[in-house]
């Protein structure tokens, strides 16, 4: 069955007249990241055009994607907005909840009964607003959006960072925080800066062991994690047509690495084939109808530099499989050079666990390459001395390895299989060692490796690989093998038999409009109350709450892993409010100085709440970087944080902070972020603040010094609308 078939014929029946209208208002060829926002502009193709990083436009997606960590605080707050019905097609899956620890036949049950509580709220509140709800053990909310949802030149958002995996089938998929996903679920407006464009020409083709992987591997670490801030990565040449449709979703999923708004391959035979093979023959045959604008122009790929705002070659034949790590996914290194870097670095150079899976590289392609590479070794009698652990992306791609003996080869080498859930990738691994403080290495297959991340110790050098290469890891025993000694693996783009058959795990949207289940007393679900309006004037006497240094992703600032359990309940997972960052004053996480005693951020911060004076948080580069979940932004907004003042800030989580009140603001000059002190007092004048205006901030140090710099923002006249109101929620109703 084609979800949304409907909506999807309207769609092409319209989408080739919209993107002429756009060619038209520009006057010139159109790449095709510009043929799909033009095409989705809520109020149609009119007006002046958008200037790429200065005009915020409003965007009318398609559809809405939510994974059950974000999906209660999206939920709650639509709840809130006073709808009865979403306005777009929605889904919700049941992938973060699920812990990894003694594999499927254990692991699902356990969490079925552990999560009973959130899977009733989230399929009960399905029912009443007329969602469609995955069910836990389904699949990996990315990899079954790939398959069942995602069509080209379509528009989406969903509430994690790695939504833009849909651009392997030609779409405009971008990672959002719940409040913007209620605007389109509610019908409105969804705002976004008009971004840049970064064209990436792809030549040649893979061989060898190179992968999909090691394109975005190489990548990251031409532009780093911050190189693609409000910028689509446009990937475009002959290249592009050799990858396979699940290789270019994992090129796109780890765009979100490098900072992308998104990523996007143009339409092309292996779309075609994918589709067809997922049983949406209609959605190819619709698509080819309108291939020319499902792909730039034909001028844009003659002369790219006129059209794009950057420029990276890419030549495939000569590309090599990539290892990046550890602690940040942008360190990258040629894996012929690996040895050399690890011997530099004193990495621990054996490897303990390889992991293979979660939403970047868990599809048929993916585990079939991972299965030949273990039939390699075990053929020659040799065993993996690294324990393996594959998670797949979906019940279709497991239901489908399994019946074709991949999942058999796997258990053969004494991989544990989990179940069809992120696990280990977002913190959800018991992992079983005999000292979890151990420094160690482990290879996987994820997107992120931040410290910590993983299995919760700050000693695990984790690092980023392809999957057959972090099995053949696992087989060697070492960071490092040489890749022209073991036979590269081909593997299958798809399965030459088709997929199986099998209780995928959804239930449609229904008429059912009974009540929401909440338990008043629940500690994990707790309906959500309004913040208060802005009084309207200047923030003045707040307390510095903490100056972090270094890196500081919003796994830093709210934690996954165990507090996956509080997503749905603001009060209880504000505790873990900035438990990861480092004082820039005394180095250690979770201790700052507080009228006179050290204490947990999350204390200090209600305190000052709690006496009304209220706090600030000074922070460095890219604050809030990787995942979008918004309790990032909320839990500053519930503790009496007024304001966020960084010398940069990540795409997503300066607007999740921007949706939620709290005043984003960066350093004009940013060695200013040194000027600030420990036990400052600071006053933000901002009662007139107007778009393009910078702010004057005022330090007041205890030595009695007083000091005022400057900062801006890019609030336009509607964030300063939410930003009066208390959060654009407030605004919204």
């Amino acid at each position: 069955m084609i979800q949304d078939i409907n909506m999807i014929r309207e769609f092409y029946n319209s989408y080739s007249n919209r993107v002429q209208q756009a060619r038209d208002l520009l006057v010139r060829p159109l790449t095709l990241a510009e043929k799909i926002l033009y095409a989705h502009l809520y109020h149609g193709v009119a007006g002046a055009p958008l200037r790429r990083g200065e005009d915020y436009a409003f965007f009318r997606p398609d559809r809405v994607a939510m994974q059950d960590a974000t999906a209660q605080m999206a939920v709650l707050q639509f709840m809130n907005a006073g709808k009865q019905r979403v306005a777009v097609p929605s889904t919700i899956h049941c992938d973060h909840l699920i812990c990894a620890q003694d594999g499927v036949e254990a692991d699902l049950p356990n969490a079925l009964k552990t999560n009973a509580e959130v899977y009733d709220f989230l399929q009960s509140a399905a029912a009443r607003y007329g969602l469609g709800f995955w069910k836990a053990g389904a699949g990996i909310i990315h990899q079954v959006v790939l398959e069942n949802y995602a069509f080209p030149g379509g528009m989406m958002v969903g509430t994690d960072s790695h939504t833009p995996n849909a651009g392997g089938l030609g779409m405009l998929a971008v990672g959002v925080g719940g409040a913007d996903a209620v605007d389109v679920m509610a019908g409105m407006e969804w705002e976004l800066k008009m971004p840049k464009i970064i064209g990436v020409h792809l030549t040649g083709e893979l061989k060898g062991w190179a992968s999909a992987k090691d394109v975005i591997l190489k990548l990251a670490g031409i532009l780093t994690v911050k190189g693609g801030t409000n910028a689509i990565i446009e990937y475009f040449g002959e290249g592009a047509k050799s990858i396979s449709c699940t290789g270019k979703a994992t090129i796109c999923n780890m765009g979100a690495e490098v900072g992308a708004t998104c990523s996007v391959f143009p339409y092309d035979e292996k779309m075609a084939a994918y589709l067809v093979a997922t049983d949406r023959a209609e959605v190819a045959a619709l698509a080819d109808t309108c291939a020319a604008d499902l792909k730039a122009d034909a001028a844009v790929a003659q002369c790219p530099e006129k059209y794009y705002d950057r420029i990276i070659e890419i030549n495939l034949s000569e590309l090599e499989p990539y290892v990046n790590g550890p602690f940040t996914p942008d360190a990258a290194c040629p894996i012929s050079e690996m040895a050399a870097r690890v011997k530099e670095m004193a990495y621990p150079e054996d490897v303990q666990v390889s992991l293979i899976g979660s939403c970047t590289n868990s599809s048929y392609q993916d585990l079939s390459r991972a299965a030949e590479v273990a039939r390699y070794f075990l053929s020659r009698g040799v065993q993996p001395k690294a324990q393996l652990i594959i998670n797949p992306g979906s019940e279709r791609i497991y239901a489908t390895a399994e019946r074709d003996g991949l999942l058999a080869t796997l258990k053969e080498a004494g991989a544990l299989i989990m179940t069809n859930a992120c696990g280990p990738c977002i913190g959800q691994w018991k992992r079983k060692t005999d000292d979890p403080q151990a420094r160690n290495s482990i290879v996987t297959s994820f997107n992120r490796n931040f410290a910590k991340r993983a299995d919760g110790n700050p000693n695990t050098h984790a690092f980023i690989a392809s999957p057959e290469t972090a099995v053949a890891m696992a087989f060697v025993g070492l960071l490092h093998f040489d890749t022209n000694e073991i036979p590269a693996p081909k593997g299958e783009e798809l399965p030459k038999d088709g997929f199986a058959d099998c209780n995928v795990g959804y239930l449609a949207p229904s008429e059912n409009a009974g009540e929401v289940v909440i338990n008043p007393a629940s500690e994990r679900i707790q309906r959500l109350q309004p913040f208060a309006a802005w009084d309207g004037r200047d923030i003045c006497g707040a307390k510095l709450l903490i100056k972090t240094k270094g890196k500081c992703t919003t796994d830093h600032i709210s934690m996954a892993g165990p507090w996956l359990r509080f997503r749905g309940h603001l009060e209880n997972i504000s505790e873990n409010m900035l438990m990861g960052a480092v004082n820039a004053f005394n180095d250690k996480t979770n201790a700052v100085m507080c009228d006179g005693q050290e204490m947990a951020v999350s204390a200090a911060a209600r305190k000052y709440r709690d006496a009304a004076c209220g706090s600030i948080v000074v922070a460095e580069e890219n604050y809030g970087e990787g995942s979008s979940r918004e309790h990032a932004a909320m839990e500053p907004r519930f503790l009496g944080v007024k304001a966020v003042i960084a010398k940069s800030f990540a795409r997503i989580h300066e607007t999740n902070l921007k949706k939620q009140g709290v005043l984003a603001l960066t350093f004009a000059d940013s060695a200013d972020y040194n000027k600030v002190q420990q036990g400052d007092i600071i006053d933000v004048l901002c009662s007139d603040i107007a778009p393009g205006v910078p702010v004057k901030v005022v330090l007041h140090h205890t030595d009695g010094l007083v000091e005022s710099i400057e900062a801006v923002h890019t609030y336009n006249n509607q964030q300063i609308g939410w930003f009066r109101a208390g959060s654009a929620l407030n605004s919204l109703k």
